[in-house]
């Protein structure tokens, strides 16, 4: 395996490794989660390797805080036929929308089958 490679492989585990300490870490000292999600995000900068997707809906890309559901963050479902979420950061106000393309066709298969 080449250098680049395994750098890689490496920042993706201290990227996944760095996000459950946050999730860990948040009750006691959020000011803490916040910055384990900047050092990821620094980490995934620095070596060019991507975030996974369900990582990086879990903090906000404005102020860069680590989102819990209900503390820090609004999570809404849309009731229109284009079915999305949408995640809103309390500390800015940014908000992102995510479609709901895999649990639509999972329900629609769970309906006819």
């Amino acid at each position: 395996m080449r250098q680049d490679a395994r750098e890689r492989d490496l920042a993706k585990e201290r990227i996944e490794r760095l996000f459950t300490l946050a999730e860990d870490c948040f009750k006691e000292s959020p000011i803490l989660a916040n910055r384990y999600v900047e050092l990821a995000r620094r980490i995934g900068m620095k070596c060019r390797v991507r975030i996974p997707k369900p990582l990086r809906m879990r903090y906000c890309r404005i102020c860069g805080y680590f989102l819990v559901p209900g503390i820090n963050s609004r999570v809404r479902t849309r009731p229109d036929g284009k079915g999305r979420v949408v995640v809103t950061c309390l500390n800015c106000g940014e908000v992102k929308r995510y479609p709901m393309v895999k649990e639509k066709l999972r329900r629609r298969g769970a309906a006819t089958g």
